[in-house]
């Protein structure tokens, strides 16, 4: 391939590291001259790019300025949540193709989650059937982890640590009274309870709060879990549960359903909100009792006070590694984590490749064998895996004002 341009994009939510994977891709496609010349970036994804809006990144962060990226949070890109057409034969195919021509595009990066594996599939599907020589690469981003193929997702371990503190301090908070109270923590996860389980690693003993763990992958039974809740209050006058957004009786009604109606995304999907105001009056009334609910909300997601440096340097290493395996000839594949374990217990990540096509609309699970046989928490083998993953601490730069100074589009 003759020497031409890269583009990269954002897609989905963002998370505490999205930027320090875009950040490994554009760094590392300036270490390669020869081969890339401009290094853009999609303003608002594929969608947006679509419209003409991108920039060149030497003009938007030039010099020390990118490596800014590497601490900000949100998706500096923009993001945006198009799902292109099923059939190659869409008309919009040929629209994007045509645009990377102009721009002489030759290596295309996408940063996202399962709704974005599933462009870097088309369009990589799409380059073939044409005869394309764009390398299309997928880099992994979800605070989900549901990525299948890979041990771990970038923004995963940030949002767990964000979880696992706020957690502690809630409980902290929660001891403050002897009154008898429950405390209901509502934790991002559709179908996949990764997020939420991370509420165990604020544990400091065993029996310590939370006590209970709800996870989507079980189903939720409201009596069983008002008897147990009145267990755990004989135990300790205080109790904290820890509840994914997604959670469903044993007919998939989710229980924020149960609360008031809900719409849908722009993929299908219900707009899930609520299970944690609902227990908190269930709990309430039933068991009479002071009852709060907290929502963890987009805080999960946006805060870089809490970001895990194993996180930051992983998703740093992903989008290095991504652009090499494209310079090398890599196309339709998504960047993967392989977790290493040596003899002394020290755990360390390498990256791979796999196929997008066996990834794109899957959801991986937290694994039957991580929750307890009740269903009402997870199991040691969960803390094993994510502790390494929430290590080390950014030191986020200040701006003259006494606040973190974050890289930023004009």
């Amino acid at each position: 391939m003759s020497k031409k341009n890269l583009i990269a994009g954002q897609s989905g939510g963002p998370t505490a590291v999205i930027n320090s994977s875009l950040y490994g891709v554009v760094s590392e496609a300036y270490r390669h001259p020869d081969q890339i010349g401009t290094v853009y970036g999609m303003v608002n994804g594929i969608e947006g790019f679509l419209a003409g809006r991108y920039l060149d990144f030497a003009e938007a962060l030039p010099g020390d300025a990118l490596k800014d990226l590497t601490h900000t949070p949100g998706a500096y890109l923009g993001s945006c949540r198009c799902k292109l057409p099923e059939s190659l034969d869409d008309p919009m195919y040929p629209a994007i193709f045509a645009r990377f021509e102009e721009l002489n595009i030759g290596w295309f990066f996408y940063i996202g989650g399962n709704d974005s594996m599933d462009t870097v599939s088309k369009l990589s599907r799409y380059a073939e059937k044409i005869g394309s020589d764009i390398r299309v690469i997928g880099e992994p981003k979800t605070i989900d982890n549901d990525l299948v193929l890979t041990d771990h997702t970038p923004g995963y371990g940030s949002a767990a640590r964000y979880v696992a503190e706020t957690v502690r301090e809630v409980i902290l908070d929660a001891n403050v009274y002897e009154t008898r109270s429950v405390t209901i923590l509502e934790i991002m996860g559709r179908h996949a309870g990764w997020l939420t389980a991370a509420g165990a690693l604020a544990r400091k003993y065993k029996g310590d709060n939370p006590m209970l763990i709800y996870l989507p992958e079980t189903d939720f039974d409201q009596d069983d879990f008002l008897a147990r809740v009145s267990e755990c209050l004989e135990k300790n006058c205080n109790v904290v549960v820890c509840v994914s957004e997604g959670i469903h009786d044993k007919n998939g009604t989710f229980i924020c359903e149960y609360d008031s109606s809900v719409g849908t995304d722009n993929f299908g999907h219900k707009m899930l909100a609520g299970c944690g105001k609902y227990l908190e009056n269930l709990v309430r009334s039933k068991l009479n009792v002071k009852a709060r609910s907290v929502e963890f909300n987009v805080s999960q997601r946006c805060s870089a006070s809490m970001m895990s440096e194993a996180d930051q340097q992983e998703a740093i290493m992903a989008g290095v590694y991504g652009v090499n395996s494209a310079l090398n000839g890599t196309t339709g594949k998504m960047v993967s984590f392989i977790r290493r374990t040596d003899e002394d217990g020290t755990v360390t990540m390498e990256c791979g490749l796999e196929d997008v096509n066996e990834i794109c609309n899957k959801e991986k699970p937290v694994p039957a064998e991580w929750i307890t046989a009740d269903g009402t928490d997870v199991t040691d083998e969960f803390v094993e895996y994510a502790l390494p993953l929430i290590q080390g601490t950014v030191e986020i730069p200040m701006g003259d004002d006494g606040l973190p100074r974050f890289a930023s589009r004009k």
